[in-house]
């Protein structure tokens, strides 16, 4: 009887033991869901506000057409991605389009000048901000849920439950390397 008390006893702790587990790798995971929500909520303002900064452009920079197409294709590309992954993508694009763009407003001295663009500009980097700064904190979740998932004794249950790896959010290849514009 002693003996059926104890295994009892290892059961019942084990199954709760099991149970923790599986709550935190759950909260977790909507952890690392609301991270890329925070993201999307920032991309969302950017795109927003793109439609009016290439409004402002057109007055000015008329002849510029094709920088201005490629910024609005780079937006669609954003708003028409369906999954995170693709998001990403898209979005480093954007990044390169933009920052094109504004190197564009550099031959304009009277756009420089103007407030609309200034306003659009300044907002659009305040965005560019928050955009990093939640890529990062993405990245961050993203490595501790995985890590939870890979270590012991998680390891054990996550593939079971459904728990799967995520991707963090990489910078674009030649990222780091300012775009080149010609007149």
């Amino acid at each position: 009887m002693m003996v059926l008390g104890i295994i009892l006893a290892i059961i019942v702790v084990l199954v709760i033991a099991a149970i923790m587990l599986y709550n935190n790798l759950v909260k977790m995971r909507n952890m690392v869901d609301n991270a890329w929500a925070q993201i999307d909520v920032q991309l969302q303002r950017r795109c927003d506000l793109i439609p009016n900064l290439v409004e402002t452009v057109k007055g000015y920079a008329a002849h510029e057409s094709g920088t201005l197409e490629k910024v609005i294709a780079a937006r669609s590309a954003v708003t028409n991605a369906t999954t995170p992954e693709a998001k990403m993508e898209a979005d480093n694009a954007l990044s390169g389009t933009l920052k094109s763009l504004f190197a564009v407003s550099e031959a304009y001295p009277e756009l420089k000048a103007n407030a609309n663009f200034q306003q659009l500009q300044s907002q659009l980097a305040d965005t560019e901000d928050k955009i990093s700064y939640m890529r990062q904190s993405f990245n961050d979740t993203v490595m501790k849920y995985n890590t939870a998932i890979q270590t012991f004794p998680a390891v054990l249950f996550a593939g079971m439950f459904g728990f799967k790896e995520r991707s963090s959010f990489d910078a674009q290849a030649g990222a780091e390397v300012a775009p080149k514009v010609t007149f």
